[in-house]
């Protein structure tokens, strides 16, 4: 899932000055499951930025609603007479549902209430971690489903550096090598002669080249 970390109340709460209505919009999909942007969060926040207005003596109302994906315009178009009622939209969303919502309401003021992290896995509740950067090359049949790419610091395609000592990463103890693990997964599943293979140097044309990546698919299109 896409992880996202809401913003410092400080930093929101100067952001979303001026507007007199505004929409807190939550995201019912990975922001919820990162506990940044869900309903749950949506209402808390809304009362926090209520307190802090009612104190500062602002006028104002703060509204709420939250969607399935604010990155789907079929679930964004149910917000047209919402969005049309508010000066601004303040999405706890990935940095794509921002987007979007700035996409299909051009003419309102949206504003990112979450800072959008990595793509990643659940380690255990509360706990999340990194584990692909989409990177448009999938290599994970090579490397027993372990990336490289994202998990080595060093993003090293053969192996690890000489800086891995006993199984650690050394930018950090508590951090795996994930070369180790590579190592350790292959040789569980009787696939170590995968190691023997040299991985070229990486074409990244499929990842931070060319501008915007984009995806079609000619049999889904109406």
């Amino acid at each position: 899932m896409i992880t996202t970390e809401q913003k410092k109340f400080e930093e929101i709460e100067q952001m979303t000055k001026g507007y007199n209505r505004l929409l807190v919009l939550g995201c019912e999909t990975c922001s919820a499951m990162s506990f940044a942007g869900g309903q749950r969060q949506v209402s808390e926040l809304a009362v926090a930025l209520r307190i802090a207005r009612k104190t500062a003596a602002q006028e104002g109302e703060i509204l709420e609603d939250a969607v399935a994906r604010q990155c789907e315009p079929e679930f964004v178009d149910l917000l047209m007479d919402i969005v049309a009622d508010c000066d601004a939209v303040l999405s706890l969303a990935c940095g794509a549902g921002v987007q979007m919502l700035a996409e299909r309401f051009p003419d309102k003021i949206i504003l990112p209430g979450c800072n959008t992290m990595f793509l990643g896995v659940t380690e255990e509740f509360g706990v999340w971690s990194e584990s692909c950067a989409g990177c448009g090359s999938c290599i994970l049949d090579k490397t027993g489903g372990l990336c490289p790419i994202a998990r080595c610091s060093k993003r090293l395609f053969n192996g690890p550096c000489g800086g891995s000592q006993n199984g650690k990463c050394e930018i950090n103890p508590n951090v795996d090598c994930v070369w180790q693990l590579i190592y350790d997964r292959l040789k569980g599943l009787n696939q170590l002669e995968k190691l023997e293979e040299i991985f070229p140097i990486k074409d990244w044309s499929s990842s931070f080249h060319g501008g915007t990546r984009k995806i079609v698919r000619e049999d889904l299109k109406l």
